[in-house]
């Protein structure tokens, strides 16, 4: 599969994660976020943002459970609740913001 965006094809695999993290990009992020009918505010590039430093930091993209610890950590316990992550990423946050992030599926994702 692949996305096109601003002329350029982006190789995704066949549930639309990047084949390639080097391809990412903001205008990809838009275009990912689009296709799962999210618009991204700054509340999910809060989210983004330490969903890339968990990668950095463990090279792997976060289950849940963590995901809402790291958050917890970097941006406040109010912030680090399941609650708040499924509004702004539904129906999986883990999942869906990896995807959006450009990073790979997270393993134990259904």
């Amino acid at each position: 599969m692949a996305l096109v965006v601003n002329g350029q094809t982006i190789a995704t695999d066949k549930e639309g994660f990047l084949k390639h993290l080097d391809d990412w990009n903001v205008d990809v992020a838009h275009a990912l976020a689009a296709q799962e009918n999210i618009t991204l505010t700054d509340a999910h590039w809060q989210i983004i943002n330490v969903l890339n430093a968990f990668y950095k930091e463990f090279d792997l993209s976060p289950a849940m459970r963590p995901l809402v610890k790291y958050v917890g950590i970097m941006l406040g316990e109010e912030k680090g609740k399941s609650i708040y992550l499924m509004r702004l990423f539904p129906p999986s946050p883990a999942k869906i913001g990896s995807k959006i992030a450009g990073l790979p599926r997270p393993d134990n994702c259904l």
